[in-house]
């Protein structure tokens, strides 16, 4: 079994829940940042390892979005590659994912919050049948947008930024995106990519063939 190769993340990390953002490793993540709070993260992410762990709040997180609503637990760091200030104090970031995590306990101290997390591994699984699989995920992109297609026709990727890109950009929603960062390899990974695209095909299908019948 071939592992890619995932960073070491430092100890303790600053974490950015978002409702609907979910980072892959190796993926690009531009980001506008205006809430107070997370304007002193970056600040503090820049004068340290320029680390920040992205991480998707649970269902229901509106009752507590102020305080410290429920995250889940896997999220991706990502290292802040550009580091624009506005003049009114908000900031726009480029981060690029570095490595998957698990948060294990997070600490008080902060406006924004900070964890402490275990840097998960990135095994690819067999490479036969990760790579079997390409062909059947191009096909099942189906109605998709042109951009992600296009970004991995362009030329030959490897098979784990192949299917993190796919993540990354198409069209899927946040709890489908969490339960595809939380696979534990590449190969699970596009498994369960090629499964959520079958069933939106499908989805697709009997939408379409639902407004043909005749009541």
């Amino acid at each position: 079994m071939a592992t890619a190769t995932s960073t070491k993340l430092p100890d303790r990390i600053p974490l950015f829940p978002l409702p609907n953002v979910v980072l892959f490793p190796g993926m690009p993540l531009p980001l506008h940042i205006f809430e107070l709070r997370y304007r002193e993260m970056v600040e503090a992410a820049m004068a340290a390892e320029k680390t920040i762990g992205m991480v998707l709040l649970k269902p229901g997180f509106e009752a507590d979005y102020e305080g410290r609503p429920p995250i889940f637990e896997t999220g991706c760091a990502g290292v802040i590659e550009r580091c624009d200030r506005l003049d009114d104090g908000r900031y726009n970031i480029l981060l690029r994912g570095t490595s998957r995590f698990r948060v294990e306990n997070e600490y008080p101290g902060a406006s924004y919050r900070i964890a402490s997390v275990a840097t998960l591994s990135e095994p690819k699984g067999d490479a036969a049948d990760l790579l079997a699989l390409h062909p059947q995920l191009l096909a099942s992109i189906g109605t998709a947008s042109d951009g992600p297609a296009v970004l991995v026709l362009q030329s030959e990727l490897a098979p784990d930024v192949f299917v993190n890109a796919l993540c990354q950009t198409l069209a899927l929603t946040p709890i489908e995106r969490q339960s595809l960062l939380d696979c534990p390899t590449t190969l699970e990974r596009a498994r369960r990519l090629l499964e959520i695209l079958q069933w939106k095909a499908l989805d697709q299908v009997m939408g379409k063939s639902s407004k043909d019948t005749v009541h």
